[in-house]
């Protein structure tokens, strides 16, 4: 079997993806339950939570693009970078999905600057929020600010929510939120 069956009922095929099989729904209930750091965090820290974050360390223009940054994993999951490194065939077909995404959304098929920086940004402000005090120097957070916005918990379906209601405030008039936008493109 090369496919998954998602929230939403849909079948997504890691051999043959397609725009017609990614759904806002699929993605923000998945993201929202997908624990970042392999869940080795204080408490439960989501895909979606991050990405909302991220979505406001923007300027405007950037944040729908930060906001869907990693909306590819709720087809491939969040793999830590350690082990990805060492798997190249997961990082085809991760490549692989997230254009499928990026497609789906209008999203510029690589990841802008701004939106980088962003990741970072989050990423740094995570590793003191939420791991281990001894998790280590992280070479690639060199000279990376924090974000001044606080980590709170939140609840899968509060960050499922949230996340819907960001998406719902930036999708706009260029993506088409009804379930025939979702099925044709």
């Amino acid at each position: 079997m090369t496919w998954i069956s998602t929230f939403t009922g849909r079948h997504f095929n890691y051999n043959a993806p397609s725009v017609d099989d990614v759904d806002i729904r699929d993605i923000a209930h998945a993201l929202s339950q997908i624990n970042r750091f392999c869940g080795h965090t204080h408490w439960p820290y989501s895909v979606a939570q991050h990405s909302i974050g991220a979505s406001y360390l923007v300027p405007h223009e950037f944040a729908f693009e930060a906001l869907m940054h990693d909306a590819h994993e709720a087809y491939v999951s969040d793999m830590m970078s350690s082990l990805k490194h060492l798997l190249p065939d997961y990082q085809r077909i991760e490549t692989d999905v997230e254009v499928i995404v990026r497609l789906r959304y209008g999203l510029p098929l690589k990841m802008s600057a701004e939106v980088k920086r962003a990741d970072l940004i989050m990423l740094a402000t995570e590793k003191d929020a939420l791991l281990h005090p001894d998790s280590g120097h992280w070479p690639i957070l060199d000279g990376v600010e924090r974000s001044e916005r606080i980590i709170v918990p939140m609840s899968a379906f509060e960050a499922e929510r949230e996340f819907m209601t960001r998406f719902s405030e930036l999708a706009g008039p260029y993506v088409d939120m009804s379930y025939e936008g979702m099925r044709h493109g």
